[in-house]
């Protein structure tokens, strides 16, 4: 037992116990005691302008150190802003902890200041629970330290993903003896059983088409890569997984599905085996699961292995699910695959297609890259960008051109990082979260490629990074539109209506992004001719500097050699 204490004390004591550094947030009358307590501490505090963009700065630190993060919400408004921000966190399986304040205990149902309840039965919670792993609302200041152990438990166990701390304002002030709640310190994730890795690595082996299919749990693990390379298997992965395995490497299809590669769903389509590791067969990875241009399960035999035994089986039927730790089991497979055949497998040639199918695809961007064209094409961007960036740059990207292009055609240095929204997709995800991978990795080039929709949508990152120092260089892929939905809408309905930025005269319309950038106390890029962008890249990255470069770019489709079934959804256009 120890001295009495304030909840807010007893929490930061608690915090700090886990090994929190950082608590990234807003303010608000709610959270003042709880602030007051952590400036008394070793806890820094990252105050944002907003709090979607706390909430993604807290999940760039998270993705980057691999350690749970935590944001801290206001009432109402406040938490309610952060909605996006912490979705995105739970649906990429990113450890976050957020904490919120409520409005005082006594108060329930009169609706006091910033109350968003209309009904009895309802509490703010109930906003965080389709996407949380858990939500707790605390209703006694002698609960907080055990919830808010069970919440760091919950948010890194099994499957990592973001919860809730919910605490009335009078708890944090409350007196209280607070008990210490220490998490445990082994934990033994689940192992794959030494028969079910037998069994896995026979059929490989036996296998005349087998793949193995990779999803974002596997990061730069070397024990895929000898797995891989043991058996001549070629691997593919989805879009959070680039950089599992280097671009260059010779049994690297890449990635399939709609903005994937013809080599790759032709392939997976084809394969008569595939080990599926921790991924769960998202739409624009499978074709919108359309067995004719992807994956066709059956007749191709699946095995998947994940931590959450809801992912095993929900998008296409199972020969063998396991639920296990991603590095456990390729290290159990590998194992026994050379027990059982030591010298290996090779198969003739595929190596050299693969390796061929790869050095065409970057050479074709390449080539597109080196057009003169104003303002630029895409690909110039992206080639202009590697060419301007230490090897081990990471590159924090939002949704469209910067996302889908740097998939398909930016060749990924093996010490580089690749960060991208996955399940939510989240336009505004980019300008924010690259603020907490650069405060995490404070001695690397950090490049927030982002589009002018995505840059638009998370101003408040600006002054946030002056404030903080962040030398993050914010590379805005201009096009004056929501380029992706605007192809989209004129591939399917012959026009776009609704996706592009105009004046009141319909002439396009942009804001001067580096003037912005300027007056937040930024270096700020303005690229008026092609050569620019290369100059401002290598001034930016020498200078340290927080910096904006905005770069104007012609809006043209990314390649889509898969399918999305955008023409079934509405199929009444053509009928």
């Amino acid at each position: 037992m120890t001295e009495p204490t304030t909840g807010a004390e007893a929490l930061v004591a608690q915090l700090g116990a886990y090994g929190v550094t950082k608590i990234f947030g807003t303010c608000g009358h709610t959270n003042i005691a709880l602030l007051d307590a952590i400036g008394r501490s070793d806890i820094e505090f990252v105050i944002a302008r907003h709090e979607q963009t706390a909430a993604h700065a807290a999940d760039g630190y998270a993705r980057s150190t691999g350690k749970p993060a935590v944001v801290l919400m206001h009432v109402g408004p406040g938490m309610m802003n952060a909605v996006t921000g912490v979705a995105t966190a739970a649906m990429d399986s990113v450890p976050l902890v957020a904490i919120s304040g409520d409005i005082p205990s006594y108060l329930y149902g009169r609706h006091p200041h910033q109350e968003v309840n209309l009904h009895a039965d309802a509490d703010q919670t109930a906003i965080y629970r389709p996407f949380v792993k858990r939500a707790w609302h605390v209703h006694r200041v002698e609960d907080l330290t055990r919830f808010t152990e069970r919440a760091f438990w919950t948010a890194t166990s099994g499957r990592p993903g973001a919860v809730l701390l919910n605490v009335p304002m009078d708890l944090f002030n409350r007196t209280l003896t607070a008990t210490s709640h220490p998490l445990p310190r082994a934990v033994a994730r689940p192992d794959l059983a030494p028969a079910d890795a037998e069994r896995i690595a026979e059929a490989l082996l036996s296998a005349e088409r087998p793949l193995i299919y990779v999803g974002g749990g596997l990061r730069g693990d070397d024990r895929l890569r000898a797995l891989a390379e043991h058996l001549d298997v070629p691997v593919a992965h989805s879009l959070m997984a680039k950089g599992t395995l280097p671009d260059d490497h010779p049994l690297l299809l890449g990635m399939p599905g709609f903005w994937g590669l013809k080599e790759t769903n032709d392939y997976a389509r084809d394969a008569d085996l595939v080990l599926a590791v921790a991924t769960r067969f998202a739409e624009t990875d499978a074709s919108s699961w359309n067995p004719e241009h992807t994956w066709r399960f059956p007749p191709t035999r699946l095995i998947q292995i994940d931590i959450d035994p809801a992912e095993i089986g929900r998008n296409y039927p199972v020969e063998l699910g396991v639920v296990a730790d991603a590095g456990r089991a390729v290290e159990r497979i590998l194992a026994a695959a050379r027990r059982q055949r030591p010298d290996g497998r090779r198969q003739p040639g595929l190596r050299d297609r693969i390796v061929a199918a790869r050095t065409q695809l970057f050479a074709d961007s390449a080539e597109r890259g080196r057009s003169d064209q104003f303002p630029l094409r895409p690909e110039r961007i992206l080639a202009d960008l590697r060419a301007s960036l230490p090897d081990d740059a990471v590159l924090v990207t939002d949704v469209g051109w910067n996302k889908n292009g740097v998939a398909q055609c930016y060749p990924l240095p093996a010490a580089g990082r690749f960060i991208t929204p996955g399940g939510a997709s989240t336009m505004g995800f980019g300008p924010a979260a690259a603020l907490g991978v650069q405060i995490a990795e404070p001695d690397r080039v950090v490049v927030a490629l982002i589009g002018d929709g995505g840059m638009s949508a998370q101003l408040p990152a600006l002054p946030m990074a002056a404030e903080q120092g962040l030398p993050v260089i914010f590379l805005v892929m201009n096009n004056r539109a929501h380029g992706t939905i605007s192809d989209l809408q004129a591939t399917f309905f012959g026009g776009s209506y609704g996706c592009d930025f105009t004046d009141p005269d319909g002439n396009p319309y942009s804001p001067d992004f580096a003037a912005l950038g300027r007056a937040c106390g930024l270096d700020g890029y303005d690229i008026t001719a092609p050569g620019d962008l290369a100059v401002a890249l290598k001034t930016a990255v020498q200078r340290r500097r927080p910096a904006v470069i905005d770069v104007p770019m012609v809006n043209e489709p990314v390649p889509t050699p898969g399918h999305w079934n955008i023409k079934d959804i509405y199929q009444g256009v053509f009928e």
